[in-house]
């Protein structure tokens, strides 16, 4: 017998996945996490991460030279030691504490306990439960997005402060570099959808976290404290990246979601009673260390000995419709629907200053077109005419507000209307008019200009709206020779209307309702 027979211990069942592969697609679903913590917090953060990967990946291959094994720094696994501990750590923290934490958790939980898949407790959590013993003061220290020191929105949140929840959920608050939930829930789910996590153990994590801090944490099942809780202390990350290695997690499905369950209680229950605001790095440990009794006692059914099974291959039993629906399809779904939350929450954190610099723009227009209204405050809100002239003689105009101009020593100069016309060519044009006490059109600003570029937004330039500049009419007219005559920009008549009537609208309620400013 010349071929050789290959003896190896069970169970004896291959995956399309190799080790390498799976291990590279988790490090990839942990960059997008790892862009945001570095744009968030700076370049330190960078430093970090390469740091405690490159770390993680000299103390194995070192190792396994020194002790004359195979080379295994290829599987990936290291390196995703490293990313994982990086992002775990605060953006201010020594250089020194991520390659420490990386030895750590190479050497003394992998490599001495025989290298990967020999390891009980996951190494990455295991350094950095080491690190927040043996360097506490420095692997505390929180520097806020302002450069002052600051506590992580879970201390606040456990102190009993107010915290932004949309910052927390798109990684712009204070606290780990690895701290975008966003992020972080787009690479799970990626890692769900092609089946290199389980459902059973994050989903369980989850579920059973949200339970008991809706039952033990003071404030019932309301909304906001709860995604507060589920956006800091590390439950995501945990969940997706940390509670799912397959060394330290059970075998079984039933396994992995009591697995889970032990999780959430323990993490919300630290939570809850607990003075630590990242104490979801022991829940897992914890779980982890109750593995080997989960999968002693909850033992996987021997493969095609399914009652299940026989009866779907004999048509009895169809599959449950979730079951039917592939998981990309689903993860997919979910990784929009996160996207829109974003979007929205980013909308929510930027509405304020979008307003305050229009604001800004609209103020800074009228001292362009009334510039002798020099007062500490120089522009007095005046009764504006919400929709008088709607569809009227000056076509979908209307004048949004209006204000009085007083120089410093209290004087009336003129007068600023901030005027909208709908029948622009792309929409409506927004624009400020400057009228003088004595009826001279100072000028115009555009404040919203959509028009098309090199047509319509030709308007904006000198050449169109300085006809206006310093002149007195009751109405201007369009491409009339008379005196009021304006030239409209060429191949733009529309624009040129539009602009037109907006001015005239101004001029009407200026010499009818203001009476020339007298």
């Amino acid at each position: 017998m010349t071929e050789k027979l290959n003896l190896s211990a069970g169970p004896h069942i291959r995956d399309r996945f190799t080790t390498p592969f799976i291990m590279l697609v988790v490090l990839l679903s942990l960059v997008p996490t790892a862009v945001v913590g570095v744009c968030v917090h700076g370049l330190h953060s960078l430093w970090i991460i390469l740091a405690s990967i490159g770390s993680a990946v000299v103390t194995e291959l070192l190792f396994c030279l020194v002790t004359k094994r195979r080379i295994s720094i290829w599987d990936g696994s290291a390196a995703v030691t490293g990313m994982l501990l990086a992002l775990s750590l605060s953006p201010s923290t020594p250089i020194a504490l991520p390659i420490i934490g990386s030895v750590f958790a190479i050497l003394v939980v992998k490599c001495c306990f025989g290298g990967l898949g020999k390891n009980f407790i996951n190494p990455a959590l295991a350094a950095r439960c080491f690190l927040l013993i043996s360097f506490g003061n420095a692997m505390t220290a929180f520097p806020a997005i302002d450069g002052m020191s600051s506590a992580t929105p879970v201390a606040e949140l456990m102190s009993g402060r107010m915290i932004d929840i949309t910052s927390m959920f798109l990684g712009t608050a204070n606290g780990v570099i690895g701290t975008s939930v966003l992020a972080l829930l787009v690479g799970g789910l990626v890692l769900w959808g092609l089946d290199i996590i389980h459902g059973e153990i994050c989903f369980s994590v989850l579920v059973s976290f949200t339970l008991v801090m809706g039952l033990f944490g003071g404030h019932g099942f309301d909304p906001k404290f709860l995604l507060a809780h589920l956006c800091g202390g590390g439950v995501v990350m945990g969940a997706f990246f940390m509670a799912t290695d397959y060394t330290t997690s059970p075998v079984s499905r039933l396994g992995q979601f009591l697995y889970g369950c032990l999780i959430g209680v323990l993490g919300a229950l630290f939570r809850c009673f607990g003075h630590a605001a990242d104490s979801f790095s022991y829940s897992i440990i914890i779980a982890n260390l109750f593995t080997p009794l989960i999968d002693t006692f909850i033992v996987q059914k021997p493969y095609a000995y399914r009652k299940s099974a026989i009866a779907k291959a004999n048509g009895e039993q169809k599959q449950p419709l979730l079951q039917r629906i592939p998981k990309p399809v689903i993860a997919l779904t979910l990784i929009t629907l996160l996207a829109g939350v974003a979007l929205s929450g980013v909308f929510t954190m930027t509405e304020d200053t979008i307003e305050a610099q229009k604001a800004a723009a609209k103020r800074a227009s009228f001292k362009v077109v009334l510039p002798d209204a020099d007062a500490d405050d120089p522009f007095k809100p005046l009764e504006a005419p919400q929709g008088v002239y709607g569809d009227g003689a000056y076509r979908k105009t209307v004048i949004n507000e209006v204000y009085e101009g007083v120089d410093r020593n209290g004087n009336t100069v003129g007068y600023v209307f901030s005027i909208t016309n709908s029948n622009g060519y792309e929409g409506d044009i927004k624009l400020s008019l400057g009228i003088k006490a004595d009826g001279t059109v100072y000028g115009i600003e555009f404040t919203e200009l959509n028009e098309t570029p090199g047509k319509g937004s030709l308007a904006a330039e000198p050449a169109f709206k300085d006809q206006f500049n310093n002149r007195i009419a009751d109405a201007f007219e369009l491409n009339s020779e008379n005196p009021n005559g304006i030239d409209a920009i060429t191949g733009a008549t529309i624009t040129s209307n539009a602009v037109l009537d907006a001015v005239n609208a101004g001029l009407d309620y200026f010499h009818n309702v203001l009476e020339g400013g007298n």
